[in-house]
This record gives structure tokens, sequence and C-alpha cells, in this order.
């Protein structure tokens, strides 16, 4: 059974389903004309909702595979990891799911391979960071759905009146958000490292230093010197002097940080591309450059942009594989996933979308976050702890830049947490 720190109350009737939780979960196991799919909720309201994307593609792929047909389930995305992670404990999985991570289900053996599942041309089309992190010992597991990197934004116009520079380095940064306080700005920089997504801006932070989750042999280094530099970095010059806003960076979540964004409270932060988009739309300026980078890296050292992909697998059930198999193709047509990436200003996973993309052509800001991600670095989600872990990094990085912390004991803490959930993977 996977290990898991989430409890188990579901929210389904807040979005549209196409198929009840009742009738997909209670297709016959040997049911090879249905297939039952488990997807998140991508949008924000009804305009927004993922049910249309998905009644349209599961038609199209009816009427292409006559006989066929696919019931969906949506749950939001605070819900949809835990969820699936009760079918299979109750023996019931889905033959699809899409989700955030994929690695403990594949170290219990309930996936099929993507050699086994997608054509040679589809697996060979993902992009090489993404199928990279969806790999485990050598093997395709995970299959990468959308993507995103991430940019340092700054309020073109916030940095005009405060007469500050776009960042290059972490010194340069403290400049302009001392400068964009002197202004009155609410936050110089938001700092979101609350639980909603602190392991995103961790992750940012340190691998603008040199450091990361991981290690070179792939084992967890939380509590590297490189780590604990960055969040005493952070704190010293950013959180003491009052730079990073109202309120603490460990009760501050990102979309809270992104809301004070878009009202024109925020001079930077770091965001990826739905953000800059929906900003833009708001007729805000938005200014976007790689992370700063630590004033102690050598002029020859580029650290790569953090990445995050959601990800598809394909539960091993009799005699399933031919209609997943068609099914994951059908999915990964380029019209099919460049059409979600775009209603979501997201980053199709694949080469080919990602040349042909209609969102790529209508959003020529797609193109920075393209080039960032081809060299990105993503959660070692090929770690079957690392659920585990990133919750337990969500609930805590926040304290190490707490004013009376010890970044060093906090991050050794978080580090000693992940070390015991790795040996009971």
């Amino acid at each position: 059974m996977r290990r898991r720190l989430f409890g188990m109350t579901a929210s389904v009737a807040a979005f549209g389903l196409l198929g009840s939780l009742a009738t997909a979960c209670g297709s016959s196991e040997g049911d090879t004309t249905t297939l039952r799919l488990v997807v998140p909720e991508y949008g924000t309201g009804p305009t927004t909702g993922s049910k249309a994307y998905w009644d349209k593609l599961t038609s199209a792929f009816a009427a292409a595979h006559p006989g066929k047909k696919v019931e969906v389930t949506l749950f939001p995305w605070a819900d949809v990891d835990r969820e699936v992670t009760r079918m299979v404990q109750e023996n019931n999985a889905p033959d699809v799911a899409l989700m955030g991570a994929y690695s403990d289900f594949a170290a219990e053996g309930r996936l099929y391979a993507a050699g086994e599942v997608m054509s040679i041309r589809a697996e060979a089309n993902f992009l090489r960071p993404l199928a990279d992190a969806g790999t485990v010992d050598g093997t395709l597991y995970g299959l990468p759905f959308v993507a995103s990197s991430r940019l340092l934004f700054y309020n073109k116009e916030l940095f005009d009146e405060a007469g500050a520079k776009p960042p290059k380095t972490w010194s340069e940064l403290k400049d302009a958000a001392e400068a964009l306080k002197k202004e009155g700005v609410l936050y110089p920089y938001a700092l979101p490292l609350g639980p909603e997504e602190a392991h995103a801006e961790a992750l940012i932070w340190e691998l603008s230093n040199g450091g990361g989750y991981t290690d070179g042999s792939g084992g967890y280094s939380i509590a590297s010197e490189q780590n604990a530099q960055t969040f005493r970095w952070i704190k010293d010059n950013l959180v003491v002097p009052a730079l990073t806003g109202p309120v603490p960076p460990a009760e501050l979540n990102r979309q809270d940080a992104f809301a004070a964004f878009l009202r024109g409270d925020v001079g930077m932060l770091n965001g990826y591309p739905s953000l800059l988009h929906e900003a833009r739309a708001k007729g805000v300026k938005v200014g976007t450059l790689p992370m700063p980078v630590s004033d102690t890296l050598g002029d020859e050292e580029t650290p790569p942009a953090a990445g995050v992909a959601d990800w598809m697998m394909a539960f091993k059930r009799d005699g399933n594989r031919e209609l997943v198999g068609s099914f994951l193709n059908f999915v990964y047509e380029d019209k099919n996933l460049s059409e979600f990436a775009g209603r979501y200003h997201l980053l199709p996973s694949t080469v080919s979308a990602t040349q042909a993309s209609r969102y790529a052509a209508a959003d020529p800001g797609a193109e920075q976050f393209l080039i960032a991600l081809r060299t990105a670095q993503l959660y070692p989600v090929d770690n079957p702890s690392w659920l585990q872990v990133s919750n337990t990094v969500k609930r805590n990085i926040g304290k190490a830049v707490a004013p009376s912390a010890d970044p060093k004991l906090v991050l050794e803490q978080i580090a000693q947490q992940a070390r015991d959930a790795a040996r009971q993977d």
C-alpha cells in the first residue's frame, strides 16, 4: 500500500462529472469496452472547467473507436491523489489517471510501462527532461501530460516608479526590493512558502544557489550546506528587513501571492505561463527573466529553471491493455494535447506539440517558458517517497525563514523525515 499523509474526505459534487463516481467505479473488472479515467479539475469555475474538454475528447475517441467508450471522473486537485489512492487500496483502480505523482504505483508494479501501451513514436516524442522525470530504473511509467517552468515576474510600472532594475543576482534582487519598499509596494518580493506549494518556491531558490532536493546520486540532500545558505540568505536579507510583505512567508500561499500580483501589490514573484496570461489580460505590465542567482556562483554557472509536470499513468487490469493503449495514443495526438495546454496556458509535454501547438502561436510569451523547460530541473517524482516528502516540505519549509529560526536546524528536521519516508519505501 502507498503511504500517504492525506485525509480521506472527497469533494466530487463541486464539479460536473461525465460519469458519476458510483458508475465510474462500478465497471466490470473484465469490461474491455469501457475505459475508466480519473482526472483533476484544472478550471477555476464553470466557464473554465475541464469537463468541456474531456466531453469533447471522449466523444471524438468513441467516434473513432466504435464500441468503445470512456467514463470520466473529475476531482479537485486537492483530492485527486487521495481518491486514486483509495481506489487502488480498494482494488478498484481506474484504467488511466492523471495526477501529481506516479512512482509509488510504479514501485508496486501496478502500472504499464509506456512501451507496453504507446507507439514507439509516441513514447519517443516526450520532451527529454519530462521523460527523464517519468522514468524509473530505465523504464518510462509516468507519462507527462502538461508542464510549466518558472520565471521571475516583475511589475514594470512599479519598477519604473521605484527606479529599480531587473535583478540578475540575489544582491540585485534585494536592492530592487528595498527600492520597491521605499515606494510603498506592499509585497516587494512575494515569498509563498505556505503549505499550498511551498516546495516549488523552495526549489526555485535552492537551484539558484546550485542546490536542490537531491544530490548527484539521486538521494535527498534537503539539508545540504548550499540549501542552508540559501534559506539563511532569504531570512537575513528579505524576511527580517520586511521585504516580503505583511503576511509571513510560511502563511502565504501561491494563489494569494498571485492574486496580490494581479492587484498590483507585488513587485516581484516567481510565476508560470497562466499567470502571465492572466496578468496581461488585466493590463498588468509584466517583465520576465530567469531567477536571479546567488552572488557566490561563478559566471560560468547557469542553474536550471524549476519545472513542474502532471502525470498520466496506466493501471494494469486483465484485458484492458489494448483499450488503454488506443486511448493514450489518441490523447497524445498533437491537436488534443495542444488544445488542453492552450486552454489552461500550460506547456504541452511533447516535442511535436510544442512545435505545432496553436497555443505557442497564439501566445508568443510561451516560448520563453518552453526554452526554460528544455533544461529544467523537476521534482524527484521518480522516487516513490517523493509525495510524502513533498508534503513534509510544504508544511515545514516556511519555518526555515522565520526571524527566530535556525534554517539549518529546520532543514535537518525535514531531511530526517525524508530519510524515514525513503526507508519505508
